[in-house]
C-alpha cells in the first residue's frame, strides 16, 4: 500500500503521537490535515514540516464538539479532494481517585476521547467508504485493562474500542479497514496536561519519560499496520504482557496493578 497521494486526517496533530504520525505519513507522500485547539501549535508545526516537504495543512478545532469535527472534514474536501484515512488521535488522559473526583472530568473525558472518535468518524466515513480506506482510533493499554486514578481515561478507551470493533464488522462488505491501534506508555505530553480530582492540569509527569517507547516509533508501528490493514496493534512488551495475564490472572493483576501505579510519584493512592 502506498500513502503517496492519499489524504490523511490527524486529530491532536500538533504534539506528541499525533504530531509523529503526521510526520510518519507525510513523509511517505501523503496529504496531511491535522486539528488542534491551539492555533499557535498549530502555525508551528506548519511552518516546520512546510521546510520537510510535507503537504500539510492545519484547522483549529476541538474534537469534542461536533461542528467543529464536520468543518474539520469540509477542510480536508476542500483542500484535498479526498479522505482516506482517519486517525482518531486527540485524547486527554486524568489521575484522580474516583471516590474524590469531580464527575465533570469524567465527562471531560468522555467527550474527548470517546464523542471525539464519534463524530470525527460520522462525518469523515462516507468519503472514507467511498476510498476504501482506513479508520484508525489510537486506544491505549487502558482500553483493555482499567488502570486505578484513571476512571474516565480507561472507560472512554474501553468505550473507544467497543465502538470500534462494532464499525470494523460494519464496515466489512464495504471494504473499510478499521484499526484499534493500543501504544503502551509512550513519551508524550498526555501525562502533563492530564487532569486531577479537580479538572486543573496536572503539569509535570509522574513516570520517566525517558524510559518510555518515543512518539516516532509508535508511529511507525501505527503506519506499518496501516499499510497492512491490521484490525488490532498492541505496542510495548509491557503492554502485551499486562493484556495477556489480564486475560487469564485478573484478580491477580489487580494487586499487580494496583502496586504498579502506586509506585508513580506523588501517587494519589499507596501500595498494598
Amino acid at each position: 500500500m502506498t500513502m503517496k497521494g492519499k489524504t490523511v486526517i490527524v486529530t491532536g496533530g500538533t504534539s506528541g503521537i499525533g504530531k509523529a504520525l503526521a510526520f510518519e505519513f507525510g513523509s511517505k507522500g501523503a496529504n496531511i490535515l491535522i486539528t488542534g485547539r491551539n492555533q499557535q501549535r498549530l502555525d508551528e508545526v506548519i511552518q516546520e514540516f512546510s521546510g520537510k516537504g510535507i503537504r500539510l495543512r492545519g484547522i483549529q478545532a476541538d474534537v469534542s464538539q461536533e461542528a467543529d469535527n464536520q468543518r474539520m472534514v469540509d477542510a480536508a474536501l476542500q483542500h484535498f479532494g479526498c479522505i482516506d484515512i482517519l486517525i482518531n488521535n486527540a485524547g486527554m488522559s486524568m489521575r484522580a481517585l474516583f471516590e474524590e473526583v469531580d464527575l465533570k472530568v469524567l465527562h471531560t473525558l468522555m467527550n474527548v476521547n470517546f464523542w471525539g472518535t464519534v463524530y470525527a468518524t460520522k462525518y469523515a466515513l462516507p468519503h472514507i467508504i467511498q476510498q476504501k480506506g482506513s479508520v484508525i482510533g489510537i486506544s491505549s493499554i487502558a482500553g483493555y485493562r482499567g488502570l486505578p486514578a484513571r476512571a474516565g481515561y480507561s472507560a472512554s478507551k474501553f468505550a473507544m474500542q467497543g465502538f470500534l470493533e462494532v464499525l470494523r464488522t460494519e464496515m466489512l462488505p464495504k471494504g473499510v479497514h478499521v484499526l484499534t491501534a493500543c501504544p503502551g506508555f509512550t513519551a508524550s505530553n498526555i501525562r502533563t496536561t492530564a487532569l486531577t480530582k479537580d479538572g486543573n492540569t496536572q503539569g509535570e509527569s509522574p513516570r520517566n519519560e525517558g524510559n518510555m517507547m518515543s512518539a516516532e516509533e509508535c508511529a511507525s508501528h501505527i503506519y506499518k499496520a496501516t499499510c497492512k490493514r491490521k484490525k488490532t496493534l498492541i505496542l510495548t512488551q509491557q503492554g502485551k504482557l499486562t493484556v495477556f495475564l489480564n486475560k487469564l490472572f485478573p484478580g491477580w493483576m489487580d494487586k499487580m496493578v494496583f502496586n504498579h501505579m502506586a509506585k508513580e510519584e506523588d501517587s494519589p493512592f499507596k501500595k498494598l
